[in-house]
């Protein structure tokens, strides 16, 4: 595969951006090459190949994606962490990292599964322009559906936790405080619809969030723990591949563009921080809706 280094940085940095940006970095992988077309083009081609270098290569962009959400919430992960072993230990969720850890683990195995199962057989079937041209579409109706439904959400209730609360963060806490092991399960079945090329795994995440009452700052945040794993596992599980056969010519790149993808990462988490402080989901609704309607029509 004739993949340049340039191409590496510039697929890696829309790589960092989209994969957080509920906008789909799926989608906007097969949609972006296509709309440049020549030798970009060719590598919407190469997804749908099981055989394909570009799938090693996009291994290592997502997990540098993946490492930089480790990077900024390191003291998170390390609470999340400590409160799985312990709830483990003593068969207790009583604090609020206890309850995050069981939180993300219920959350995370219907896509886990659904991943292992089906991801190929979805990225051959709809890794197609005009196919994640609609996704992108109905990705813009999913989030101005979730901003629209918010006001209708509860109430942030209390629940009981140890006094661990003080080292836990306030966004933590209310994670923890608002989102119950059902609706944990539930968002976990929303975030399988991010196989699909042009559903966003964080804006299906984040509407999630919003329709149990977090805001916009806690719905990201949730989003975020959530990414880690799944991005993270499905990198690591095909990291053989970037090893082996298919990485020999590409390691090189696969290292420029997962740098690229790391920086990104860390300057689009940032922004993203910032501006749903203030700022809600619906710039990025009217963005999907535009891109993939212009999209739909150039590609049909």
């Amino acid at each position: 595969m004739d993949l340049s280094y340039l191409q590496a940085v510039v697929i890696g940095i829309l790589q960092g951006v989209t994969e957080l940006f509920p906008i789909s970095s799926l989608g906007h992988s097969v949609l972006v090459p296509a709309w440049l077309g020549g030798s970009w083009e060719r590598l919407v081609v190469a997804q749908s190949d099981p055989e394909s270098p570009y799938l090693a290569f996009i291994v290592a962009l997502h997990v540098a994606t993946a490492s930089a959400l480790l990077v900024l919430f390191w003291r998170d992960w390390v609470g999340i962490v400590r409160g799985f072993v312990s709830s483990v230990r003593t068969r207790s969720i009583s604090t609020t990292y206890e309850r995050m850890a069981w939180l993300i683990v219920v959350s995370t195995i219907p896509a886990g599964i659904t991943g292992l199962l089906l991801e190929h057989t979805l990225r051959t079937v709809f890794a197609k322009p005009l196919a994640a041209a609609v996704f992108l579409t109905v990705n813009g109706l999913i989030l101005l559906g979730g901003e629209w439904l918010r006001r209708r959400a509860p109430e942030h209730r209390d629940i009981s936790v140890s006094a661990d609360t003080e080292a836990a963060g306030a966004v933590d806490r209310a994670i923890a405080a608002q989102i119950s092991p059902r609706d944990a399960g539930i968002i976990g079945v929303l975030q399988t619809a991010a196989l699909l090329p042009g559903i966003s795994r964080s804006g299906i995440t984040m509407v999630g969030g919003l329709l149990r009452g977090l805001t916009h700052e806690e719905a990201l945040r949730f989003s975020f723990l959530l990414a880690t794993p799944i991005i993270l596992a499905a990198g690591v599980y095909k990291v053989p591949d970037l090893l082996g056969p298919l990485g020999d010519g590409i390691r090189g790149q696969a290292l420029a563009g997962a740098a690229a993808a790391f920086v990104a990462a860390l300057v689009a988490a940032r922004f993203l921080e910032r501006w749903f402080r203030t700022r809600t989901l619906l710039p990025f609704a009217v963005y999907c809706l535009v891109a993939g309607a212009i999209s739909v029509v150039h590609f049909a």
